[in-house]
């Protein structure tokens, strides 16, 4: 009976999506027709039901929607130009420094808005046209902005790493908070090395050497921006607020801190926050969707019926994990992150736990992989964002991205097989 309702929920899940059904849509409907294989109709609906809104009521989720807030008023704040005029500063005597000046944005202001969506919107707009200026391959340009936005979502503050924390039972936050910054960190660095190799091979122009009025300048200029990391970050690790009240910091921080720009004016802020309503509405409904398939999941030991199956295949953590990393980065192609983090959590985290595999370490490594999943075709996100921003074709940007999918793919495995990358920080600040 149980390797029916796994077939079921698997066969028909991938049937709604393939005919083009709305992800959200798609995770309901193949519960509730593998629930119909155990009980009737009207009973499978009403626990469906059940299970979405109970699911809601929780205060650790008005993390999601405020982060959006955040994320939108920076987006619009006049946040990015300020992070992106430092990296120009810092990056300018590398070869190809316009690229690296884009990663180092996209890892700044990613870590400040948490959003790789925003990220690879606010800092595409303003450096395209620069690179492109400045000779540059559009398609080159679009795949380095493409593929260092996700970066964000390792660097805190994450609402990815919020969603694991939440979905995962109540993985600590501030530890999964810290142990994204090496992981992050190396993401970008290996960005820049292929960045640095196809600037020197095309000959991208360098910037004379920085005066040190200048950066000061630039450094005083963004430092707001930058400290509310300090904020949001400090009073989580400080005991000060929960991630859910640190939120609603990042918002205040960030429209106090727009406002005072000038780029967002009061009569703005009602269109943000609805805005921000829209896309909340669809995210929770993908949360509750999610928890409802993830219980069938657990009620047809699924869980169970994995760890059998990987356990006959080894019984070692790192070859565990790194099966486990296969079937993320495949799922990850067809998946956008938000539902791959939340079907995914409930599933393989009891099978890592039973492998000794800590849940911050693995939480780590699943965001890792499914960043890497958001940048690759036919789903991802970001490719889409990157392509509407450039106006330049998916094939193209794919091609450049291929090395870059290399380093990428390079971290994660060296995350995985060596846990303390991630972990070190966290057990030194006593977070483990």
């Amino acid at each position: 009976m149980n390797t029916l309702i796994m077939l079921v929920l698997g066969v028909s899940f991938f049937l709604f999506l393939l005919i083009g059904v709305p992800i959200s849509f798609a995770i309901g409907l193949s519960a509730f027709l593998a629930l119909l294989v155990t009980m009737p109709a009207d009973i499978a609906a009403s626990i469906l039901s059940q299970k979405i809104l109970t699911s809601l009521d929780s205060f650790g989720l008005l993390a999601i929607p405020l982060f959006i807030v955040a994320g939108n008023i920076m987006n619009q704040g006049g946040i990015a130009l300020r992070l992106i005029t430092l990296a120009k500063l810092l990056m300018g005597r590398f070869p190809g420094a316009l690229a690296h000046c884009n990663i180092l944005a996209n890892m700044m202001f990613g870590a400040v808005s948490g959003s790789a969506v925003s990220s690879a919107a606010a800092v595409g707009e303003i450096m395209l046209p620069l690179q492109r200026k400045e000779g540059y391959d559009d398609a080159f340009a679009t795949a380095v902005n493409v593929a260092s936005a996700p970066t964000g979502l390792i660097i805190p503050p994450s609402g990815a790493l919020i969603l694991f924390s939440l979905v995962s039972g109540g993985t600590s936050v501030a530890a999964l908070f810290v142990a994204g910054y090496i992981p992050g960190f190396l993401m970008g660095f290996g960005l820049m090395l292929v960045a640095g190799w196809k600037a020197h091979r095309e000959g991208y122009p360098t910037y004379p050497g920085t005066t040190l009025k200048e950066l000061t300048a630039a450094t005083v200029d963004a430092l707001p921006s930058l400290f509310m990391i300090v904020v949001v970050i400090g009073g989580i690790l400080k005991g000060l607020f929960t991630a859910s009240e640190a939120s609603a910091v990042a918002v205040l921080y960030a429209l106090v801190l727009s406002l005072y720009y000038g780029e967002v004016k009061v009569k703005d802020v009602p269109g943000l926050f609805l805005g921000s309503t829209v896309t909340t509405a669809i995210v929770l409904f993908l949360v509750g969707g999610s928890v409802a398939m993830s219980w069938v999941f657990s009620a047809a030991n699924i869980p169970e019926l994995v760890v059998g199956t990987l356990g006959g295949i080894s019984q070692n953590p790192a070859v565990v994990l790194l099966m486990i990393n296969l079937l993320l980065l495949i799922s990850g192609t067809f998946l956008d992150l938000t539902p791959a983090l939340l079907i995914f959590t409930p599933l393989f985290l009891p099978i890592v736990s039973d492998f000794g595999i800590s849940p911050v370490h693995f939480g780590i490594v699943m965001v890792m992989n499914l960043c890497i999943g958001i940048c690759t075709p036919p789903v991802g996100s970001l490719l889409f964002v990157g392509s509407s921003v450039s106006k330049v074709e998916i094939p193209r940007i794919v091609k450049h991205l291929m090395p870059m999918y290399g380093v990428l793919v390079t971290v994660l495995i060296l995350v995985s097989v060596f846990p303390e990358i991630s972990l070190f920080l966290p057990r030194m600040m006593g977070l483990l």
